[in-house]
């Protein structure tokens, strides 16, 4: 089968229903749950606003749109190397120079949902992984890997999302080893997570602190946060579209994130 037929067959599946889109965004508005952040490093971002411009009938009169207040790494959004110290000098580290090559990409998705429900600071292991590689298949050079805990049934609860109490915020997520494991050895093109960043909640005590961020973007790679809806994805077999918007020297961005599976 020729590239052509590929595209063909894929557009017929779109059209005849056997291939389905499965939204893993989250509603973006003014009470979207955002990261929380020392006061002692730096001001917290913004609550979203969305303000009117005009609405039909005299202010108008024909149309309706609206100006926006958000960060970049509001919602379900998309972190790019420049996010990071460690990825700040590659020339294609922000949203507006990544080759959008890579916004469109095979998922793996790796199901931690019990792990999560039985210990909200669940740490995701290389062994973990490799448990799922000799079940599932290999993690494939280019692919993006998904850590599926269900916790966006919280997104629209602030409090529950972010789970932080005096000791800090509780949240799953991966271990240093797994972030270095994907990127050196399955060379894997990003890591996604259903929380509000793509660390754990307690990873800024880690050894290497903030291992997805710093780990990530030190290799030139990207990291998704608040996806939902994996649930809804197989282990394999999903392609995922993770497009950020072209923000001139951007850092990250709210993006729509959509994942093509099979309809059975």
């Amino acid at each position: 089968m020729t590239a052509t037929d590929t595209l063909a067959a894929m557009a017929l599946g779109l059209l005849d229903g056997s291939i389905r889109v499965v939204d893993c965004s989250a509603p973006l508005g003014p009470d979207t749950p955002l990261l929380k952040l020392p006061p002692e490093l730096a001001d917290d971002t913004p609550k979203i606003e969305i303000h009117e411009i005009s609405r039909y009938g005299d202010r108008g009169p024909f149309w309706a749109w609206n100006w926006l207040k958000l960060g970049e790494h509001s919602g379900t959004h998309y972190d790019a190397p420049h996010h990071w110290i460690t990825g700040k000098d590659y020339p294609d580290g922000s949203v507006d120079t990544v080759n959008p090559q890579f916004f469109v990409a095979p998922a793996n998705v790796i199901d931690c949902s019990r792990e999560a429900a039985e210990d909200p600071d669940f740490l995701l292991t290389v062994e973990h992984v490799k448990a799922w590689e000799a079940e599932h298949g290999a993690i494939k050079e280019g692919e993006w890997v998904l850590m599926r805990t269900d916790w966006d049934q919280y997104n629209t609860d602030e409090a529950k999302f972010l789970n932080a109490d005096e000791t800090g915020p509780h949240t799953p997520g991966p271990t240093a080893e797994v972030i270095q494991y994907l990127m050196d050895e399955k060379k894997a093109l990003g890591w996604g997570s259903q929380c509000i960043g793509t660390d754990a909640g307690a990873a800024g005590g880690f050894a290497i602190p903030f291992p997805a961020h710093n780990l990530l973007h030190k290799a030139n790679r990207y990291g998704l946060a608040s996806l939902t809806n994996l649930r809804e994805l197989p282990a394999k077999g999903a392609i995922l579209i993770a497009a950020p918007l072209k923000i001139v020297n951007g850092t990250g961005s709210p993006i729509r994130a959509l994942a093509l599976v099979p309809a059975t």
